[in-house]
């Protein structure tokens, strides 16, 4: 199993190895830590102390984080590989598939305030840690008069400098948090309405050769139906509308009786131009069909 070597990372690389040794006794996963550019390029990008929506991400940042992990799935090195879903791109490498989207946890943002201030305590002119556009740009259509600054680290060092006085507040994944195991933590999830998360947030994606079969067909026992349902359809706008690193793009679909409910969040990568969308996909229309269709109504 190849996976990245962050403290999240392992944790969801960890429950995947453990299920797949309980559902196939006999099974034994090794598991092999792949650094990948993404993880070099992240320390220098989003480290600005004013990030601006005119300065985005530098383009093909997020397929940096699964670049060489891939390149070992294609290689031969690994069998399957485990990723956050809301790191591959949206178009995967020639010869690769996901075999599994085990059940996705909570895909919402979460707001932790300093000393326990909590969101609709927030004054406008507060300053919250956050260098992504998707996040900044919704939270200040709420809060016009927010500052934001990044605070470097992983997720403990990013809550200390919190508590140091860095920010006034830290937003950050709710599912990343439960799956660290932070449940003391005195986060506050925020609602779809007031911040689209991005898409795929919160689900994990097993990754496989499409040659090979043995590996899909023992990885493939965790996949959840309604997960990939909804993943799938998150993936597919993103494509359709742009979504990654330059674009600020939000994508939502929750799996309900006749379809899936749709919420959709848009801007053009200077910030202006912001788009909400809510909606309903009918189950019996393909996700690629309703996506393209979508997207020519709203651009």
């Amino acid at each position: 199993m190849g996976t990245r070597g962050s403290k999240l990372a392992l944790a969801q690389s960890s429950w995947v190895a453990r299920h797949i040794e309980k559902i196939h006794p006999g099974v034994k996963v090794e598991t092999v830590v792949i650094k990948t550019s993404g993880d070099f390029l992240g320390i220098r990008y989003g480290v600005s102390p004013t990030p601006d929506p005119a300065t985005p991400a530098p383009a093909g940042m997020k397929g940096l984080f699964v670049k060489e992990i891939e390149e070992a799935l294609l290689g031969g090195t690994i069998d399957f590989a485990v990723h956050s879903a809301k790191d591959l791109p949206e178009a995967l490498a020639p010869g690769l598939s996901v075999a599994a989207f085990p059940e996705r946890e909570d895909p919402r943002d979460a707001w932790i305030g300093r000393g326990g201030l909590s969101w609709v305590e927030l004054p406008e002119s507060a300053t919250i840690a956050t260098a992504s556009l998707r996040r900044q740009i919704q939270l200040r259509a709420a809060k016009p008069g927010l500052q934001a600054v990044s605070i470097q680290g992983n997720v403990d060092t990013r809550l200390k400098k919190l508590e140091e006085g860095a920010a006034d507040g830290l937003i950050l994944a709710l599912a990343g948090l439960r799956r660290l195991g932070l449940a003391a933590v005195k986060a506050e999830p925020l609602s779809p309405e007031l911040c689209v998360p991005s898409p795929g947030q919160g689900a994990l994606a097993v990754e496989v050769r499409s040659d090979r079969e043995d590996a899909a067909a023992i990885v493939s026992r965790l996949d959840h139906a309604a997960t990939r349902a909804e993943v799938e359809l998150e993936r597919g706008l993103a494509r359709v509308f742009g979504g990654g690193c330059r674009t600020p793009f939000g994508a939502l679909a929750r799996s309900e009786q006749g379809g899936m409910s749709v919420r959709l969040f848009h801007a053009r990568p200077d910030g202006t131009r912001p788009v909400r969308w809510s909606g309903r996909c009918g189950a019996q229309e393909p996700s690629q069909a309703f996506a393209t269709g979508l997207a020519k109504r709203l651009l």
